[in-house]
């Protein structure tokens, strides 16, 4: 028996309200699950089992889809890599085409899905976002050399990236129709407050024949979603996942009954959706009892509710300086001193001397974070602990390597609760060279990325750009090091640091005032306030350990043979080393912001013998 005429939605004139919707299908990755086809990324089964992947496409669409989906979401370059199919995006891409097509046949129309990257670009991944665009150009054009009658980009967490992929895509075609979905995390201070209502304006402007969002969220808070995107002129999709999954044995497992999804897709449809259908854990069973559920049901059937305002107030006044440091970095020349961190539980030491420095007017004490991958307790516990003991300001380093891009944000959040709020980013030592040398190391981001992620949350939001409520107010600086070996690299990093928000850079220890000023011309025109960092040395054996076995450091041969002929008199090398940090010091006062000492074993007293030599006003 011939099919009926293609007659559910001409793709460049989707309606908006008034029309029955528009029905998706599933989840081609559950339905292979079902079938005994496990393997992650689903789209590499295109190749090795089309007929399947063509007959679960039938399926959906007998079931009621008239809208089917390639699958290829996981098709592009970078998503590929991980299963050594990179070179076959083309192949891949055509062919989820291909099978969506001989499925649909005239009683349904294809969308070429695209995903993202699952990278990010500088500075919190390895990628620049032309490498990422060439990345969508390129699978859009194998999508649309299959014949799909729309592109979809689904599945887009990071609205920067998918913002890019909409580029992309124009850049390949201007026509072909483009739907564009924004997933949004299961949040509902996230999902009721204006955050998809700007998400709604900035799709808005970029020509699409709808919006929306799919997955991440069950169909309940799917509802706030559409409600939220109303504020759009555009047609609006919503493809919730049929709930949240249990995770058994590392396979998601989801319980929601085909009715539940049904009447939950009816009521978006009602709420504005033009399109509707389910996502993650949606079998072909799912698909038919939504397709019987919507179609008799009007898109807009209900009015939408006014609870979200239709614009973002954006700051433009800059924040005022958040911390005594912050504003006394910017008036003068300040003083800081590392503490010695020891192990365990007890830090009387450590509160002993801030105690000790603040008495002899030192602006702040640095507290490292697990530095050379020692354990260590946290160094904002540390820090908490200092302040209400002292009153002395902290300057807490943050290290990336132990904590991934979740961790490192909720330890900053806490960070801030507790009013520690001068953060110093840094890298990291890896944790080979440490206690636990098989532990492992994290980096999800390096000092730029937690550079980038303070300097977001001061904004009110979150590395992928979700709002927190309200914003911080950290100082935020960075370590550079003006002796490297490769000074061009490391003034692009420095760079990169200061335009995501670095305000005050710490470098390390330095003992040739020609070094500083190389470092200083080279960085010239970039807006920072830079504390010059010095180590007064104690022996010969000092100046060597730290020469050869602490990365990143350099001690000039001079400086080693000045200790050397200061001999093995203890304290005489001693008062050589203090020599060299002061006339440091006097070479280079005038051109820098303040000095950050590291005074050796708890000799706090030498930093105030360095200061005193010196003249530096040691009074707030």
């Amino acid at each position: 028996m011939p099919e009926p005429p293609l007659t559910v939605i001409d793709p460049m004139h989707l309606d908006r309200t008034g029309t029955a919707p528009v029905v998706t299908d599933g989840s081609v990755a559950i339905e292979l699950y079902r079938r005994g086809y496990p393997e992650r990324p689903a789209d590499r089964y295109n190749l090795t089992i089309p007929a399947v992947i063509e007959r679960i496409h039938a399926e959906f669409r007998e079931a009621g889809a008239t809208l089917l989906q390639s699958n290829t979401q996981y098709a592009n370059r970078y998503a590929l890599e991980a299963s050594m199919l990179s070179a076959r995006v083309t192949e891949i891409n055509r062919k989820g085409v291909w099978l969506a097509r001989s499925a649909a046949g005239s009683a349904a129309l294809v969308a070429g899905v695209m995903g993202p990257t699952g990278r990010m670009v500088k500075p919190m991944g390895p990628l620049e976002v032309d490498d990422m665009s060439a990345c969508f150009r390129e699978q859009a054009s194998a999508l649309l050399a299959g014949g799909c009658d729309l592109l979809m980009l689904r599945s887009f967490i990071d609205l920067d990236e998918l913002e890019v992929a909409i580029d992309a895509v124009r850049q390949v075609s201007a026509d072909i129709p483009l739907i564009a979905l924004k997933s949004f995390p299961e949040d509902g201070s996230i999902l009721s407050g204006p955050y998809p209502v700007t998400v709604a304006e900035r799709l808005s402007r970029h020509g699409l024949q709808a919006l929306g969002s799919n997955g991440t969220v069950g169909p309940q808070r799917m509802l706030g979603i559409v409600e939220s995107l109303r504020v759009s002129p555009l047609p609006l999709v919503a493809i919730p996942d049929v709930g949240i999954p249990t995770i058994l044995d590392g396979v998601a497992r989801y319980d929601a009954e085909p009715d539940y999804v049904a009447q939950a897709a009816r009521r978006l449809v009602e709420h504005g959706a033009s399109i509707v259908g389910a996502d993650g854990g949606a079998t072909i069973e799912h698909v038919r009892a939504l397709a019987l559920a919507v179609a008799d049901t009007v898109v807009g059937a209900v009015e939408p509710r006014s609870t979200h305002a239709t614009t973002i107030a954006v700051a433009t006044e800059p924040p005022t300086p958040p911390t005594a440091f912050a504003t006394a970095v910017a008036q003068r020349f300040v003083t800081t001193v590392e503490l010695d961190i020891p192990r365990g539980l007890d830090m009387s030491s450590v509160i002993e001397g801030a105690r000790y420095l603040k008495e002899h007017g030192i602006d702040a004490v640095n507290i490292s974070d697990g530095a050379r991958a020692r354990l260590r307790m946290s160094s904002i516990a540390i820090s908490r602990l200092v302040q209400d003991a002292t009153g002395m300001e902290c300057i807490t380093h943050l290290a990336c390597r132990d904590r991934n891009m979740v961790g490192l944000q909720s330890e900053v959040l806490g960070a801030h609760a507790l009013g520690v709020r001068n953060i110093l980013a840094v890298t990291g030592d890896p944790t080979h060279i440490g206690d636990f040398p098989n532990a492992t190391s994290v980096y999800d981001v390096d000092s730029i990325g937690l550079i980038r992620a303070l300097g977001r949350m001061n904004a009110g939001n979150d590395l992928m750009g979700n709002p927190l409520g309200s914003a911080t107010h950290f100082s935020i600086s960075c370590a550079v090091n003006p002796a490297a070996d490769d000074l061009d690299r490391e003034v692009d990093r420095f760079a990169a640091k200061v335009e995501q928000g670095a305000q005050v850079a710490f470098t390390q220890p330095i003992f040739d005032p020609e070094v500083l000023d190389r470092f200083l011309e080279r960085i010239r025109d970039i807006d920072v306030r830079v504390l010059l960092g010095l180590i007064p040395l104690r022996t010969l054996r000092h100046a060597e350990f730290l020469h050869f076995e602490v990365p990143g450091m350099t001690i000039p041969l001079w400086v080693r043979e000045r200790m050397r002929q200061a001999g093995g008199d203890r304290e005489q090398a001693t008062q050589t080393g203090i020599d060299l940090a002061v006339d440091m010091l006097f070479a280079v006062r005038d051109r820098v912001d303040g000095v950050y000492l590291m005074p050796p074993f708890k000799k706090y007293d030498i930093a105030i013998r360095i200061l005193d030599r010196i003249r530096v006003p040691a009074t707030n």
